[in-house]
């Protein structure tokens, strides 16, 4: 079950409910004054005249008669004091029952009326009765009758109800084909909106959320979620600048530091020579970290080529760590990317592999992805994605700065591309890159 609410409910089936509600109040009410429910008392049925059109048949000279059909007869059981006159066009007429004083001098005029209602004023109301124009055996026959009596409350019951019924199904169905077409229509600038929102990351800065199609009610919404994103991306640049500026104020006094280390006849102080590095080696990474979003000029690259190139640079560190490199490149591998950017990450791969892994490292190129694997002692399966995490280490005293796969993981997503870290074959590690192609 959907932990999220639909609108279904709250515009389609609650207003259904209330129309229906309010359909019958208003049918009742408009019923009721029409007929005037204040003027007591209760009506003949209305529904008699057919039974008595269906019994009366003619003879061969034109004459009426009556046939006591089975209706005819169920109805004279019911109503003991039934009576009526039938008339045809032509004003011959016949009649059943007692017809009361008042109505007889009907007789020979009912052909000119089609429908009536008439009731005396009082009770047991001998004296009501009904004129309807009906169709029988006979042809038309207009008949003034006197049976069953109704109350009018009942008749404006039914009234309503056969007149709402139709009214809110016809109701219901607008509402459910319509209803969701307008909820679709209305929102259409929410799934925009929501589709902006989606391409926003920690990568994709300065970007706001469209309000020109979206439902005023939703604006203020859409509204704080762009000044919470202004205030993201000023928090955001002013850490940027910060660490920047630590970094480069950094530089000239581990330079300096360096330097008399270098020089230093004491050998205790030639042993910070490592530390130092370090230093330095972090400071150079948290510049290039706040480089990835102002100095990238992406292009096509030979993949092969740059890898390479990196690896040339690399050997007299590699020999000064008495390990051995193998470079497997497929022809016509190729990426698109900024070139330093992506000569670092090679680099940072490599100098981890140098740092954690065994004495043999072997780096391969296929079309747009390379990986770098080493025979070292590798690492757990828990670890593989907390090794991108800045600062972390899997040993408490390593000599790594911490950040090198970390930098390696944001340049590559900023690539559009993906770092992970593998079991190798046999032992070690595989960190393997994948970028966009060309």
């Amino acid at each position: 079950m959907s932990r999220y609410r639909s609108l279904r409910r709250p515009l389609i089936v609650f207003p259904l409910l209330f129309n229906l509600l309010m359909l019958l109040v208003a049918f009742t009410v408009l019923i009721s004054v029409a007929v005037r429910v204040d003027s007591g008392g209760p009506y003949a049925d209305e529904q008699i005249t057919r039974i008595i059109a269906a019994a009366v048949v003619r003879h061969n000279n034109g004459s009426l008669t009556i046939l006591q059909t089975p209706q005819l007869r169920a109805l004279r059981a019911e109503t003991a004091d039934l009576w009526f006159v039938a008339e045809d066009d032509a004003g011959r007429n016949i009649s059943l029952g007692q017809v009361p004083e008042p109505y007889r001098a009907f007789a020979g005029q009912l052909a000119d009326l089609s429908y009536a209602q008439l009731r005396d004023r009082r009770a047991p109301y001998d004296l009501a009765a009904v004129i309807r124009r009906e169709a029988g055996p006979a042809g038309p026959l207009t008949i003034l009758a006197h049976g069953k009596l109704t109350e009018l409350s009942f008749i404006v019951l039914m009234g309503s109800n056969l007149m709402v019924a139709p009214t809110f199904l016809l109701l219901a169905l607008t509402s459910l084909i319509v209803t969701p077409w307008i909820v679709r229509r209305s929102l259409a600038g929410v799934s925009r909106v929501a589709q902006e929102a989606e391409q926003i990351d920690a990568h994709r800065r300065g970007r706001r959320l469209n309000e020109t199609h979206v439902p005023k009610e939703i604006v203020p919404l859409v509204s704080a979620v762009n000044d919470a994103l202004g205030r993201l991306d000023e928090g955001y640049e002013r850490q940027r600048r910060f660490i920047a500026s630590a970094a480069h104020e950094l530089r000239t006094p581990i330079a300096i530091l360096a330097a008399k280390v270098e020089v230093d006849s004491n050998a205790a102080a030639r042993n910070l020579a490592g530390d130092v590095q370090r230093l330095a080696t972090l400071a150079e990474q948290l510049l290039d970290i706040q480089r990835l979003d102002t100095d990238r000029h992406d292009e096509k690259l030979d993949l092969g080529a740059l890898v390479r190139r990196v690896v040339a640079d690399l050997v007299p560190l590699l020999i000064a760590a008495e390990r051995t490199i193998e470079v497997e490149v497929q022809e016509g591998a190729c990426c698109r990317g900024d070139a330093a950017a992506l000569e670092r990450v090679v680099t940072n791969l490599i100098q981890n592999a140098v740092e954690h892994g065994g004495h043999h490292i072997i780096v391969r190129v296929a079309d747009a992805t390379f990986e770098v694997e080493d025979d070292g002692p590798g690492i757990p399966l828990e670890e593989c994605e907390r090794v991108f995490e800045p600062f972390h280490r899997l040993r408490p005293r390593s000599t790594g700065s911490g950040l090198g796969l970390n930098l390696v993981q944001q340049v590559v997503e900023r690539h559009g591309g993906r770092a992970t870290i593998l079991a190798g074959d046999h032992r070690g590690i595989i960190a393997r890159v994948e970028l966009c192609g060309c």
